[in-house]
């Protein structure tokens, strides 16, 4: 069970890798922008920190941080830069709306963890409240959507 565990973690752990990379392009590629930059920063913000926290409750389990597969999960990120949006350099109304919508997934997945953490036996975990984390997933995820349909009307 507790290897089970350890993969697990290890997983969202290189997720959250990417999901922080992904969050901060957001916020770099925005930050001038008055409608999308505050937001972005304060979301941004929150990604970062609940990475800390994930490596923290990793800590706590005594499950050791994979060096491998953060590594893969940031150089996918960065390969996915490449993908076509409609320019042939620079950032487009169609990079922002698909990488909002990468970043909800990527929401999803922390919401997913923390609740699974929360019903498991691994939910009894002192100094962490499991379903504040969760809800905070969820908050940012209402954010995001509404970022997300502001980018739809620009981009499309």
């Amino acid at each position: 069970m507790e290897e089970l565990l350890a993969i697990y973690l290890n997983d969202h752990l290189a997720g959250a890798t990417a999901g922080v990379e992904l969050a901060r392009r957001l916020r770099a590629s925005n930050e001038d922008d008055p409608e999308f930059g505050p937001a972005l920063a304060e979301v941004c913000a929150e990604i970062e920190a609940d990475r800390e926290t994930l490596e923290t409750v990793m800590d706590r389990f005594g499950v050791g941080q994979g060096k491998l597969k953060p590594l893969a999960a940031v150089l996918g990120e960065r390969l996915g830069r490449l993908k076509l949006n409609g320019r042939l350099w620079g950032y487009s109304p169609l990079s922002r709306l698909e990488e909002l919508e990468l970043l909800q997934i990527g929401v999803v997945g922390k919401r997913r963890l923390w609740r699974a953490l929360e019903h498991s036996h691994a939910g009894d975990l002192p100094g962490f409240d499991l379903g504040a984390l969760a809800e905070r997933a969820t908050e940012q995820l209402r954010r995001l959507e509404a970022l997300h349909l502001k980018a739809a009307a620009l981009a499309l």
